[in-house]
């Protein structure tokens, strides 16, 4: 049965939280690490990104869905597994959980709470890969939402590992994950300046996946899920 939205907006929170601290924490911990080696950087903060997410999808895909995502909401609002008047709460709890988690990372790695990233990501190369990363993120999601929770997980957790290395952005596929990571001047870190057009690029490759899914595998429209 639905949980409550209170219960619902809280795992948001709690579960966008862990995986930022888990984003960004262990991207600190492989910078330090990897002696300046960025591949090896990168290949032990996607694991650690992978993993994060199969445990929190399958932990708290029963309270909430386990979107963690601004557009992975978007899209089940679209299809009317989520009803329109829980979109803004849901979005405004991954984002205050992402940027706690953020918070938390910095902290726990001895950094200041906050402070602004300079790493730049920007051009239309790196659009165009944060399109594509969400497209595909939403189609994996859409794909195998017909099957149990920890195929979900699985397939979503496997799909980001890999679009860490087959995009030029390294996939952030997330507007929340975006905000979040420019408060944190690290590794994982993005450029304020840079934040808008990859949330952009994430929204419209969320809502073509989203409209090409409801011709591929219709969803039951008479009534929301939640």
């Amino acid at each position: 049965m639905p949980q409550p939205l209170t219960k619902r907006v809280v795992a948001e929170a709690l579960g966008t939280f862990f995986l930022l601290a888990a984003v960004v924490g262990s991207g600190i911990m492989a910078e330090r690490l990897a002696n300046g080696n960025t591949a090896l950087a990168l290949l032990a903060n996607t694991a650690a990104t992978g993993a994060a997410l199969i445990a929190l999808i399958i932990s708290f895909a029963p309270l909430s869905g386990a979107h963690f995502n601004p557009v992975v909401t978007l899209s089940f609002a679209l299809r009317h597994d989520l009803v329109w008047s829980d979109v803004l709460v849901y979005m405004l709890a991954q984002l205050a959980g992402g940027i706690a988690g953020v918070m938390a990372a910095n902290l726990m790695f001895g950094l200041p709470v906050v402070f602004l990233s300079q790493h730049p990501r920007t051009g239309m190369a790196q659009l165009f890969s944060e399109f594509i990363a969400t497209f595909g993120l939403v189609s994996v999601i859409l794909a195998a939402s017909r099957s149990t929770v920890a195929v979900v997980a699985v397939a979503v957790g496997m799909y980001i590992s890999a679009a860490y290395w087959f995009t030029a952005s390294t996939s952030f596929a997330n507007p929340a994950v975006t905000v979040a990571r420019c408060l944190s001047d690290t590794f994982a870190g993005i450029r304020p300046s840079d934040v808008s057009g990859f949330v952009l690029a994430q929204f419209a490759g969320g809502i073509a996946a989203t409209i090409l899914f409801r011709w591929l595998m219709p969803a039951q429209l008479d009534k929301p899920r939640q």
